[in-house]
């Protein structure tokens, strides 16, 4: 079940030629896939590319009808290599995920694909979360693209920008011969606008045609000596054959061309934010028409040395906006212009920052400073706005608390960390390898556990350099998404060829929940189009694991300390894996709440469960938010005059999970929590019976006034 459905925006994919799309940038990345005559799609989740994947799955009754195949893949590795159709057949052929983290996992098949390159067009879509909006490393797909000599296309952030990348990297794909990359920004992905569609083709060349005329190529084989003749392709062919179709088909653009004796060069990605600082800056319009020439460099990699070379002569200086380290493009221009003795001045890092993402306030401060630098500034009159005064970098720590980001409210996660948290008052600290998913939010307060985080899947594979006698054991922790990405392979399995005694928790919470919610293997959800509901204590059995438990409901703080604890404490030798199964909340609240709603509006009587705190009897301890976290739990000031301390209360946001009363009753914590059960159109005896009550309250209540009143004086 992903977070959003795209079942009705799908509809739009079968628009014609001459009809005006108009949507957000995935959905126009699919309909160009659709109008290019794709063959196979196959991709992994994750963001910024998580939609397109919900787009393709909501869209199977199209794709059916051109012929066309989705695979779901299992990691970025396995998408990748269904490109391997695009090597021998004259099939286009498209695979998505995230990066850098998706092409790194992906790296071993693309290197291969370089390698022996394709005969089809193959496309890979990457989604480039660079910056403040990204959750990884902060790393670039450009090195990757260079050192397997992979074109990168990063096309300007509209919707005929990203439509017509689409096309043409299938098509310079096939003049080259070549693999060709397509960077997406995430705000390129979500970004909102229209294009004038086109209409969707059939494959030229169908799957049904390989599979009947199957086709061998020996010298597409990565292997010697055809892998030594594949590097010199690459360059006496391959590149030469790339370059002619950038430059013939016009991929590059130019904007003011000639107009000045200054420039800036930037890459297509970050158009948006430098025509955005030229229209504060005075020197551009509204529509971005700029008085400084422009060189828009839609493909990213190769370089054009002829259309570089162009725009720099005649310039005293160009500035180069290029987002992130190491600077790439800057040392591939510096070659270029001094490789044909070109005297124009080169500005880049040296003026913009070095490392980080490329904001609006980045970009300005430094295109400010190279216009200013030439005498540009002064000139700006004809679109001058008012000042644009430096902005002086505040520290908002004295201002704002921190906020270490949380699990959901009601996440089943949360409760096997306070298990291992009550735990630790008896076996003491463990090392903890922690894993790519929401589970890794337990690393930050409130529960601070976890030592490393390696990859997707590998947090059991940490674990292994500890493989060691003695008087504690490692513990790993992963997701059920990334246990199916690669950690039974890569974890489970190889503890059991090198006989590891560490612990294994895999958290279970029936879906890739930290990239949207899409169903694996073990969802309990039916699937019309994927096989679900295999068990990953079946899984973990089969490749060899003796010891194995499965607590079926994580919220059962005292079951998940057993567990825990025995897990850590049996003198059973061998790797220990324990399951811990609950449905991810956010996900279970997409589904009951639409659900609920109905109902209550159809008059049928409906219970929620919601859990507060008594003020009398709360302390103010506060160790319930310590060990829990939730962000439905809360301080508010004491109703007891005598009293200070704040006490914990419970706002509207539960969701009634029941886990600050199950860790109040673990913990032996006060007993203040208490549950209540809200009824909507309840029956006629509940209405009665709530009569009453609030009649004897009312009472009650009346009558403590009347002897406080008595013993007032």
């Amino acid at each position: 079940m992903a977070e959003r459905s795209f079942v009705e925006e799908v509809k739009k994919l079968r628009l014609g030629a001459g009809e005006v799309f108009s949507g957000e940038g995935i959905l126009a990345v699919t309909k160009a896939l659709l109008e290019s005559g794709v063959a196979y799609v196959a991709g992994y989740q994750g963001a910024p590319i998580s939609h397109l994947m919900d787009v393709l799955a909501d869209a199977q009754d199209i794709l059916a009808d051109y012929g066309i195949r989705f695979e779901n893949s299992a990691s970025e590795a396995a998408a990748a290599a269904t490109l391997a159709a695009s090597v021998n057949y004259p099939l286009r052929g498209a695979a998505t995920f995230k990066a850098t983290v998706g092409t790194n996992v992906a790296s071993d098949a693309l290197a291969n694909l370089a390698s022996g390159g394709v005969t089809g067009g193959a496309l890979i879509i990457v989604g480039e979360d660079y910056g403040e909006g990204s959750s990884i490393m902060q790393e670039r797909s450009h090195a990757f693209a260079m050192k397997s000599q992979i074109w990168l296309l990063d096309p300007r952030p509209n919707l005929p920008s990203i439509v017509a990348a689409v096309k043409q990297g299938f098509e310079l794909s096939e003049a080259s011969r070549t693999p060709v990359m397509l960077q997406l920004r995430i705000r390129a992905c979500h970004v909102h606008g229209q294009f004038v569609a086109s209409d969707n083709r059939r494959p030229a060349y169908t799957l049904r045609h390989a599979m009947e005329q199957p086709r061998r190529d020996v010298e597409r084989i990565v292997l010697p000596p055809a892998s030594f003749e594949h590097e010199q392709e690459k360059i006496a062919h391959r590149w030469p054959a790339a370059v002619r179709f950038i430059e013939e088909r016009g991929l590059n653009e130019f904007f003011a061309d000639g107009s000045d004796d200054v420039g800036i060069v930037v890459q297509g990605g970050n158009y948006n934010t430098l025509v955005r600082v030229l229209e504060r800056l005075g020197v551009a319009d509204v529509y971005g028409n700029s008085r400084v020439p422009l060189y828009v460099m839609n493909v990213a990699y190769p370089l054009v040395e002829s259309e570089l070379l162009r725009f720099c002569a005649g310039k005293r200086a160009v500035l180069l906006v290029e987002e992130g380290q190491p600077n790439f493009v800057e040392q591939n221009v510096a070659a270029i212009l001094r490789s044909h003795a070109v005297p124009t001045v080169l500005h880049g890092k040296d003026l913009l920052p070095a490392a980080g993402e490329y904001t609006a306030l980045a970009v300005l401060a430094g295109v400010r400073a190279f216009l200013a630098k030439y005498g540009r500034l002064a000139a700006a009159t004809p679109f001058a706005r008012e000042a644009v005064a430096a902005v002086p970098h505040q520290s908002l720590e004295a201002h704002v608390h921190g906020r270490p980001p949380g699990f959901c409210t009601g996440c089943p996660e949360r409760p096997i960390f306070t298990a291992m948290k009550l735990l630790e008052r008896e076996l003491g600290e463990h090392h903890v390898s922690a894993d790519i998913g929401c589970h890794l939010f337990s690393i930050l307060p409130p529960f601070n556990i976890g030592n490393t985080t390696m990859g997707y899947g590998l947090g059991a594979a940490a674990t292994g350099a500890l493989n060691v006698p003695a008087g504690k054991r490692a513990i790993g922790i992963m997701g059920d998404g990334g246990f199916w990405h690669n950690g039974l392979t890569s974890g489970i399995a190889n503890a059991v060829f090198n006989e590891s005694d560490n612990v294994t928790i895999v958290i279970e919470n029936n879906y890739t929940a930290a990239t949207g919610g899409q169903d694996i293997p073990s969802s309990r959800a039916h699937n019309p189009t994927r096989s679900t509901g295999h068990e990953i204590e079946q899984a973990v059995r089969g490749v060899g694991v003796e010891w194995v438990r499965t607590v079926r409901r994580t919220y059962d703080v005292e079951a998940m300390r057993g567990a825990l604890k025995e897990a850590l404490t049996t003198p059973q030798k061998g790797p220990k894996v324990l399951v811990a199964q609950s449905e991810c909340m956010l996900n279970r609240q997409r589904r009951e709440r639409p659900l609920a709603r109905k109902a209550i509006a159809a008059g049928q009587r409906v219970v929620r469960e919601r859990f507060g705190v008594d003020p009398d009897t709360c302390t103010g301890d506060h160790s319930c938010i310590r060990l829990s976290g939730c962000p439905s739990l809360t301080i508010r000031p004491n109703p007891d005059p005598l009293r200070t301390d704040p006490v914990a209360t419970v706002i509207e946001s539960c969701v009634g999970c029941g886990l600050c009363g199950e860790v109040a009753h673990a913990a032996v914590l006060c007993p203040s929590f208490y549950k209540a059960r809200i009824v909507d159109n309840p029956d006629r005896r509940e209405r009665l019976r709530e009569r009453l009550r609030r009649g004897v309250i009312g009472w009650l209540q009346a009558r403590r006034e009347r002897v406080r009143a008595r013993h007032a004086f």
